[in-house]
């Protein structure tokens, strides 16, 4: 279990690299294609950490959710730029269009595919489902427990995935490392597990079962008489606006069983989510494994100094290997600001 006084510090794979997100600072470090680390980081301004609203429970998980999904986009975007030629980056479109398309994927995807297939194979079936019943609730979790694991199967064939969820694993070890309180080095870990209880894998299977429950709840209270296609489009509204609600206690429940479900008979809480991250991580090699200890050392250097050195977010750090890195990152009285180092 990590230390309680420590300030939880979290991450996510991007391409060819990894963010780390600190109480108060981002970090994205990214192995270039001449080998060369450039890292993007600064401090960021959290409703969260500014507003005692966004700290209570029910609200904290919304506006982490969104921060996290905010920070996450721009995280990537960042780190597909660091792979591209000057004119590909120029010839790229507007990244809100992605986000847009994205999100309305993943609705369709994880939302109103799964409603679908369980009133389909009902009818297939002979199963006379009425939409506020909790056996249609179930079946819909079924599936989108089905598609979420076949996504995952699916894209986890493609080699530039597998790349992504190497580095995964990477941040995942990064993490553990830092927990167990031993130094951040490639050997000690290298030596952890990928598997971690706070990550985003995991919050998502979560999110599938609190939405069983939320929607075998709320559909009987608010319509109960709802049939036909019409009552079909009511559920998926009713379904979509259960979100927030769904996140905010998804949220919850993930920090407690973080916190106390990682040792003991309580551990069996944490297996649904581990199950599918031996999907979504891989073990990683050397190489991106620096990477990942380059960003929590990044975020954890820029969470020591605050605003007292400027910060490197339209102009990134660039070293020309991770010594380097770690050599110009080891103290807050390093020599800042960097342009480049190569």
């Amino acid at each position: 279990m990590a230390d309680e006084k420590k300030p939880y510090i979290g991450g996510q794979a991007v391409i060819e690299g990894v963010m780390m997100r600190a109480p108060t600072c981002i970090s994205v470090a990214v192995r270039r294609p001449d080998k060369s680390i450039v890292v993007r980081e600064g401090l960021v301004t959290s409703k969260i950490a500014n507003s005692k609203l966004w700290k209570l429970p029910g609200f904290r998980g919304v506006a982490m959710l969104v921060e996290s999904l905010k920070i996450g986009f721009s995280a990537l975007n960042f780190s597909a730029e660091q792979q591209m030629t000057e004119e590909e980056r120029e010839s790229v479109g507007d990244g809100k269009l992605m986000i847009a398309f994205s999100m309305v994927f993943a609705l369709g995807l994880f939302v109103a595919l799964p409603q679908a297939l369980a009133m389909g194979s009902g009818k297939l079936f002979g199963f006379d489902f009425g939409l506020s019943e909790a056996n249609f609730h179930i079946a819909i979790g079924g599936f989108k427990m089905l598609i979420f694991l076949t996504y995952l199967l699916a894209i986890s064939q493609l080699n530039d995935v597998r790349r992504t969820f190497q580095y995964h694993g990477a941040e995942h070890k990064t993490i553990n490392a830092h927990e167990a309180m031993v130094p951040l080095t490639v050997e000690n870990v290298r030596a952890q597990t990928t598997m971690h209880p706070r990550c985003g894998t995991t919050f998502l299977v979560v999110v599938i079962a609190i939405s069983i429950l939320a929607g075998a709840l709320f559909a009987p209270l608010l319509l109960p008489n709802a049939e036909g296609v019409l009552g079909q489009a009511q559920l998926l509204a009713l379904r979509i606006g259960l979100l927030p609600f769904i996140a905010a206690v998804s949220y919850e429940f993930q920090r407690f069983s973080a916190r106390y479900c990682t040792t003991g008979p309580l551990r069996v809480v944490l297996l649904p989510g581990f199950l599918f991250q031996k999907i979504s991580t891989r073990e990683p090699d050397d190489d991106q494994i620096e990477i990942a200890i380059a960003a929590f050392r990044a975020a954890q250097w820029r969470e020591e100094v605050g605003d007292s050195v400027p910060a490197a977010e339209e102009e990134p750090h660039v070293f020309p290997s991770f010594e380097t890195l770690m050599e110009r990152f080891a103290s807050p009285a390093a020599d800042f600001p960097l342009a480049a180092a190569e």
